[in-house]
């Protein structure tokens, strides 16, 4: 089978033309959770990120470098301290999820803070699986930090680089959520009113529906035909030629990421 790398550029409008002649090799490897910087680029949680958005698994550069962007000046954003990258709350052991989409043998994984290296696990100059976890104790450095994580390759002179920033001892995730929202509604007696346009919903495409139920949300949500350009949650399920899969990683989707291509890395068959 064919493989086409052809990156919606055109379809999202604001990518400059130069963008159209650095199209990436395959793909190689990025931290998906927490959320690394080019993670949050891709899933659009952080905005106007250049071509980062498009390929966050490329951040590709010589050994050594302590950079968020591995030196390379394509993905310097990565590196700009001023866009105040949001960070996320975790407790004092946090797991680093790396997504593999060209899984390349492995000399180790190296984790950084501050310029002080934090913990190395040994790949054994092995290929590794499609999807890696590593439980990384940061009790030593409570607060607000940005972790670089290095995937070294056993087989090239090369490493692969994620920034994650978090708020250490923060606590597992976001406080101010659902309760504040959802308790009013639910004490007064006017809840039939809220209730009763239950007819909205499938006349007005909101993302709310998809994101309470994904799995419902066949005929064109979560669960419907896999597309490119979308932005896919763990647990999504899709339709691709006739077949089935879940989403393992969240992510958004590109052209040449079909889930046929990248099963067991992002999509799980049904």
């Amino acid at each position: 089978m064919r493989r086409s790398i052809a990156y919606p550029l055109v379809a999202l409008g604001a990518v400059g033309s130069t963008l159209a002649v650095t199209s990436p090799a395959l793909a190689h490897g990025y931290v998906s959770a927490p959320p690394s910087r080019q993670a949050l680029c891709a899933s659009g949680a952080v905005k106007d990120c250049g071509a980062i958005q498009f390929e966050p698994q490329s951040v590709e550069a010589p050994k050594g470098q302590k950079s968020c962007n591995g030196g390379v000046a394509q993905w310097s954003v990565l590196a700009d301290e001023s866009r105040n990258w949001p960070a996320k709350a975790v407790g004092k052991n946090v797991t680093f999820t790396w997504v593999m989409t060209a899984r390349h043998r492995t000399s180790n994984w190296e984790y950084f803070i501050g310029g002080k290296k934090v913990a190395t696990v040994d790949g054994g100059n092995a290929q590794p699986d499609a999807v890696v976890t590593h439980n990384v104790d940061l009790s030593a450095f409570p607060g607000k930090q940005t972790v670089l994580a290095v995937w070294n390759i056993g087989d090239t002179a090369n490493a692969f680089y994620s920034c994650i920033d978090l708020n250490v001892g923060g606590g597992a995730g976001d406080t101010p959520t659902t309760a504040p929202t959802t308790r009013p509604p639910a004490t007064t007696p006017t809840t039939a009113p809220t209730t009763a346009p239950t007819t909205q919903p499938p006349t007005e495409p909101t993302t709310e529906p998809t994101t309470a139920a994904p799995t419902t949300a066949a005929p064109g949500g979560a669960a419907g035909e896999w597309a490119p350009g979308v932005a896919y949650k763990t647990g999504d399920e899709v339709t691709y030629q006739g077949k089935k899969y879940k989403c393992r990683q969240g992510h958004s989707s590109l052209r040449s990421w079909e889930p046929s291509i990248y099963t067991l890395a992002l999509w799980l068959p049904l």
